[in-house]
C-alpha cells in the first residue's frame, strides 16, 4: 500500500510517485526505458565488502557462493529506485560497475576471505567441488522514496541465503538478511554511500551466520 493522500485514484498513483522523485531533483528513467535503452557515458559505482569480523576458528571446508537469483528489475547494472511500493524506476546516468547480482556475489566471496576463517571459498563454476554451497536470492536492492518524512531515500537490501550440503544437495538451513539505511542526502553519491553501508551490513551478518551453523552429518560446528 502507498501512503499517498486518501482519495487519489489508483490510475494516478504512479504519476504522483514519478512527480515526487522529479520534484526532488533526481533524474530518473522508467523501467521500460532503462532496461531497453542505455544512455551515454554513465557514472559507474561499485560497493566495498565488509572487512571487520570478530576472530574465530578457521573452517576446514570448501565453500562455493552462487550468483544470487534476482527479479528482472534488479538483475541489471541500473540503480533501482521506488517512488511507490509497486513502481520501479532507475537513476539516470548512473550505473553499477557490473550487474547487481554479480556485484553481490563478488562482495560475499571477498567478505568470507576477509573473515580469515575460510580455508577455500570461490564462485560457483562448472566442475568446482565444495563441501557447502551458499545459494542466494537478491530480494531487495533499491532506494525507496515513499513513506518518508524527509527528502532523502532509504536504501533497502534483502538477501535470502540457503546452505546446501554437498554432494547430497540438502538444504541444511536458510535465513533472510535485511538492512535499511537512510541516505544522508538526496544525491546519487549519498545514495550509493547508503547502498554501501546497507549491503555491508547484510553481507556481514550473512557471513557470521554461515560460520556459526552446524553440520547435520557430523553434529558439530562447521568450523570443527
Amino acid at each position: 500500500m502507498t501512503d499517498l493522500p486518501n482519495g487519489v485514484p489508483p490510475s494516478r498513483r504512479g504519476l504522483l510517485g514519478f512527480g515526487l522523485v522529479a520534484a526532488l531533483g533526481i533524474p530518473v528513467l522508467d523501467g521500460c526505458t532503462a532496461l531497453d535503452k542505455a544512455t551515454s557515458s554513465p557514472d559507474l559505482y561499485t560497493l566495498n565488502p565488509p572487512t571487520d569480523f570478530p576472530p574465530g576458528p578457521e573452517v576446514r571446508w570448501q565453500l562455493v557462493v552462487t550468483e544470487p537469483a534476482a527479479p528482472r528489475q534488479l538483475d541489471t547494472d541500473y540503480i533501482a529506485l521506488e517512488p511507490a511500493p509497486t513502481e520501479v524506476k532507475y537513476f539516470e546516468n548512473a550505473r553499477w560497475a557490473e550487474r547487481a547480482p554479480r556485484m553481490i556475489q563478488t562482495m560475499l566471496v571477498e567478505a568470507f576471505e576477509n573473515s580469515k576463517r575460510v580455508m577455500a571459498v570461490g564462485r560457483q563454476a562448472i566442475g568446482l567441488r565444495s563441501d557447502f554451497v551458499i545459494a542466494l536470492e537478491l530480494r531487495a536492492f533499491q532506494a525507496e522514496y515513499y513513506g518518508l518524512s524527509g527528502t532523502a531515500p532509504r536504501i533497502h537490501v534483502r538477501l535470502n541465503a540457503k546452505i546446501v550440503l554437498q554432494p547430497q544437495q540438502i538444504i541444511t538451513t536458510a535465513e533472510n538478511f535485511d538492512a535499511v539505511v537512510v541516505a544522508k542526502a538526496n544525491s546519487v553519491r549519498a545514495v550509493v554511500d547508503a547502498f554501501n553501508e546497507a549491503t555491508s551490513q547484510a553481507i556481514g551478518a550473512l557471513v557470521q551466520w554461515a560460520l556459526a551453523q552446524r553440520n547435520p552429518n557430523e553434529g558439530k560446528l562447521l568450523a570443527n
